[in-house]
């Protein structure tokens, strides 16, 4: 796998994990009872963005690990069990 190749889908890997991440563990400011005037009601009370990015990072390293063992295992979707299309008739075969 060529290197920018391999970045790219890290970077990938990475975002699709993180936006399911951020929604771990989020505590509204109303149930911890320090609300700030003028802020979204929807706001976590805590974003604790640092955890949360070594965390996204952590799960995206095992998942890039096994689409890159998966690329380069030689396995083709001809090898998976999936049912075979008819074959197509020739042009003016009746």
């Amino acid at each position: 796998m060529d290197p920018i190749s391999a970045v790219a889908i890290f970077f990938i890997i990475w975002w699709l994990v993180f936006f399911p991440v951020l929604t771990f563990g989020d505590r509204r400011p109303d149930a911890e009872g320090d609300r700030v005037p003028g802020a979204d009601p929807g706001a976590p009370a805590r974003m604790n963005l640092k955890r949360r990015m070594g965390i996204t990072t952590a799960v995206s390293v095992v998942v890039f690990i096994g689409v890159y063992l998966l690329l380069n295992s030689g396995l083709t979707l001809d090898d998976l069990p999936f049912p075979k299309p008819p074959p197509v008739p020739e042009y003016g075969e009746s």
